[in-house]
């Protein structure tokens, strides 16, 4: 067992960290420059009881460059159901368990979700340690309205389910944010052109890293500069709502009839609202007037 002060190193200065509340601390760590990094996180990670990691071989990059001792575990989509038992045993004998991704915000698009769902549930406390995330960074470096936007995560791998996809999201108004893989994105670009119209767009690259670069165009015009070669690193897809499209009450309520079929109210009004960028008021109150007929 380890017995020296809990501490990290910023530039060969040795800094303590306070000792941890019990609870489950959902860490942001750097998506590339490992100098992203908060002071807060540095203290979390240091002090708390353990480290889960994405991938502990990859985090051990950042642990390693604070002189970060924290003993780790993996968390990963594969294995996160089986550790909930003994992550919440650990919490509830009073240990501070820290959460990260291998870069990022854990739970977007990351593992992670199950785990704090599983940790509210019991009853014990989940502390965010906010941070980087290549979701926000993009926003604020692409120059695409970023006052509304959903955020997609990425799309499905099989074309059809894909296409099916785009096409519920081409209503939206607001900025769409896609995560991609390198290998996909010329497909990817040229699926949004097809099913949503060529709509302006950016695709923002090794975001915070030496190369880190935004690309912006129309949707087919990405669809072929990213189709022409191979791309290094993960991809953050922007593309800009629909302007000035006019929804037909008929449409909406047609739709909206069809989901109240297959799912309760609330859900199906959530539905379509999202989809065809209406009032959530309007939905709510046309389906209790459906359901009021039956």
């Amino acid at each position: 067992m380890d017995d020296r002060p809990k501490s990290f190193f910023i530039a060969g200065t040795e800094f303590p960290s306070p000792p941890l509340a019990a609870g489950l601390y959902v860490v942001a760590t750097p998506i590339g420059n490992l100098k992203d990094i908060t002071l807060r996180a540095l203290e979390t990670l240091a002090a708390a009881d353990l480290v889960l990691c994405e991938d502990t071989r990859h985090s051990a990059t950042l642990l390693d460059h604070y002189g970060i001792r924290t003993p780790r575990k993996s968390l990963h989509e594969h294995n996160e159901r089986a550790r909930i038992g003994e992550v919440i045993a650990s919490l509830e004998a009073g240990r501070a368990v820290a959460q990260i991704s291998d870069a990022g915000t854990p739970l977007l698009s990351d593992p992670g979700f199950p785990l704090v769902r599983a940790v509210r549930e019991a009853n014990l406390p989940v502390f965010a340690i906010p941070g980087a995330s290549a979701l926000l960074a993009a926003l604020a470096s692409a120059g695409v309205p970023a006052d509304a936007f959903g955020f997609i995560g990425f799309l499905p791998s099989k074309a059809g389910a894909r296409a099916n996809t785009l096409a519920a999201l081409k209503p939206r108004t607001d900025t769409l944010v896609f995560y991609e893989s390198p290998r996909r994105l010329g497909d990817s670009l040229a699926a949004m052109a097809e099913a949503m119209g060529d709509r302006p767009a950016a695709v923002a690259l090794e975001l915070t890293k030496r190369f880190e670069r935004v690309e912006r165009g129309t949707l087919s015009e990405l669809a072929i500069h990213f189709g022409a070669g191979d791309t290094r690193g993960e991809a953050v897809i922007l593309v800009g709502g629909t302007e000035g499209v006019v929804v037909e009450a008929a449409d909406w309520k047609a739709a909206l009839e069809e989901a109240l079929v297959a799912q309760p109210l609330r859900a199906a009004v959530d539905e379509i609202t999202a989809r065809y960028g209406l009032k959530r008021k309007e939905v709510y109150d046309a389906a209790l007037a459906l359901k009021a007929e039956e």
